[in-house]
């Protein structure tokens, strides 16, 4: 693990308030410019804030990762991103879950009140019921923050700044740190319309998740099929890692959605059983795992890239 990684797991491994937010902006500035980067913060609806090194709309690729931190929860975000099927179904059961824990709360309740001698009117279960699944959907998405953030979304924070120490402010390259993913792609939807006529042609590579796993993929969009080939020559697998460049059958929601040319990149474990390549941990205390191999991959891989876009 570099110095960089160390300094940012130490000091800033969340990143949910405001304040929290705002020690770690500062953090990237100084970073930055002491790089010789210009570094600026955009704002946008809901309270987005997303750091801005270098100049996006006239650089030639655009590196991104979310830095904000998401709530802590009992389960996973479990992803098969060549297995919607899957995926789909794992979403289906969380909903059933939460449904389930409605009715149980709402069955407690109803025994009570037999046993208080009386029962609940209609519109008593149904407030009872309703403020029950708003209080699960507020934890889910605005609960405590989750204190093992390794994967999701140190890791990719790490690969910015990394690739950031390594680069030449020469306006080749520009990298965008994403607020408010975790509330639903706020912060990348908000660069992507400020910057709609800049990036609708331009390569954006988006690090999400990329520490725990040995098979790294590329979730490519379709209208950033043609650089294909240009990614694969670029970050070629390795003993330590593997990698696939994939431009049809595959689905990962992050960050790229919002981006006509958006390349999503994660790292991946393969089951022993079937081969299906997916990503667990997120989102709980387990998210403990960095991968340095993939780090240096997606950095030297990503230096590539840029010195590929010089010519």
């Amino acid at each position: 693990m570099t110095e960089i990684a160390k300094n940012l797991l130490e000091r800033y491994p969340i990143r949910k308030t405001g304040k929290q937010k705002t020690e770690f902006i500062e953090f990237v500035r100084a970073f930055a410019e002491a790089r010789g980067f210009s570094c600026s913060v955009e704002k946008g609806a809901f309270g987005v804030r997303n750091i801005v090194v270098g100049d996006p709309d006239a650089a030639k690729v655009v590196f991104g990762a979310h830095y904000d931190t998401c709530a802590v929860l009992p389960f996973p975000n479990f992803i098969t991103p060549k297995h919607f099927g899957i995926y789909l179904l794992y979403q289906i059961l969380l909903v059933v879950g939460m449904f389930a824990v409605v009715g149980a709360v709402s069955g407690i309740a109803h025994g009570i009140a037999l046993l208080a001698g009386t029962q609940l009117s209609f519109d008593a279960g149904y407030w009872i019921a309703y403020l029950t699944f708003l209080l699960l959907f507020f934890l889910m998405m605005a609960g405590p923050a989750n204190k093992h953030t390794v994967n999701d979304n140190s890791s990719g924070v790490i690969t910015l700044l990394e690739l950031m120490d390594r680069t030449s402010p020469d306006g080749t390259a520009a990298f965008v740190f994403f607020d408010l993913e975790e509330a639903g792609l706020l912060g990348s939807a908000a660069f992507a319309s400020k910057h709609k006529a800049a990036m609708k042609n331009k390569l954006l590579i988006n690090f999400d998740c990329v520490s725990d796993g040995e098979h790294v993929i590329f979730a490519l969009r379709p209208k950033a099929k043609d650089k294909a080939d240009l990614l694969g020559a670029c970050y070629p697998s390795t003993e330590a890692v593997q990698c696939e460049v994939l431009t049809k059958g595959v689905f990962y929601p992050s960050d790229q959605a919002n981006f006509p040319q958006g390349v999503g990149v994660a790292a991946l474990k393969r089951a022993k059983r079937g081969g299906i390549l997916y990503m667990d941990r997120i989102h709980t205390p387990k998210d403990t795992v960095y991968r340095a191999e993939n780090i240096a991959f997606l950095t030297e891989g990503s230096e590539r890239l840029i010195r590929r876009m010089k010519e």
